[in-house]
């Protein structure tokens, strides 16, 4: 198993390199892509993915994407709110084919994977964008790496002992603190090697902030597992799981990182 992630992650990596790295549209496509394939296994956890439901949630999605490469956000809560009557159109038409629990998930996933996984694309296309948006990798799973290291080594008390037992408060700290030391060390390296300009205490800031809140992100993703009894989203990415599996962290805090960058 240990063979099979570390192929995979690697894979994963230099993915990421060429598609961040170019950005433009190849990460548009590929974060709509991402965004597409997440939003199924959430509704799969459901039992709509392959529903007149669960239709409507993609559609939504392809609209939004849209808006997003025309560059006419400003039509965003024209189409949340024909989304919504859309959901509810399929509810009151069908019924009773669907339960109200499942009309909220598929209303839900549009933003929890499409348009908070937009931002990593949005991210990338600011001004400082092609160096920012690493930020985001470093703050999710830069994290994940220290707070499991940290957690192995120092772990005493437990943050959620019954959504996520091996995770610590001493993991979740090193975690903040191992990203934010990440972030400085990146600005550092980007400005003598990467010609940039970047302030590392502005990406200790970004980067602690973005930790923070990444690891809600697991632990939200933790939840709705153990509601629904299941041990992984998908099987996409061999000895990760699927697409929330190994991006459940990065949804969060990719539009955090966008906000902080452009406030920051």
């Amino acid at each position: 198993m240990f063979k099979t992630r570390l192929l995979s992650g690697i894979v994963l990596v230099v993915v990421l390199i060429v598609t961040v790295g170019y950005g433009n549209e190849l990460l548009f496509a590929f974060t709509g892509a991402i965004s597409l394939i997440g939003m199924k296994e959430l509704y799969q956890v459901v039992g709509v993915q392959n529903r007149a439901l669960g239709m409507a949630g993609y559609l939504a999605a392809l609209f939004y994407y849209s808006l997003l490469w025309v560059n006419h956000m400003e039509y965003m809560t024209m189409l949340s709110i024909l989304f919504l009557v859309a959901v509810m159109a399929v509810y009151v038409f069908t019924f009773p084919a669907f339960r109200a629990e499942q009309v909220m998930t598929v209303f839900f996933g549009f933003f929890y994977v499409a348009v908070m996984l937009s931002y990593v694309y949005q991210t990338r296309m600011l001004p400082e964008g092609h160096v920012v948006v690493w930020l985001i990798f470093l703050s999710s799973w830069g994290c994940d790496t220290c707070a499991y290291c940290v957690g192995v080594l120092f772990g005493r008390h437990k943050m959620a002992p019954k959504l996520s037992p091996k995770k610590s408060v001493e993991g979740g700290i090193g975690g903040i603190v191992g990203a934010a030391l990440l972030g400085a060390l990146f600005a550092l390296a980007m400005n003598r090697w990467g010609g940039a300009s970047a302030d590392p205490l502005h990406y200790v800031i970004i980067c602690a902030a973005g930790s923070m809140i990444s690891q809600i992100g697991d632990l939200a993703a933790s939840a709705i597992k153990r509601n629904h009894e299941i041990k992984d989203y998908g099987k996409l990415i061999p000895g990760h799981g699927g697409i929330l599996d190994r991006f459940d962290s990065v949804i969060f805090t990719a539009p955090i990182i966008y906000y902080l960058a452009t406030l920051v």
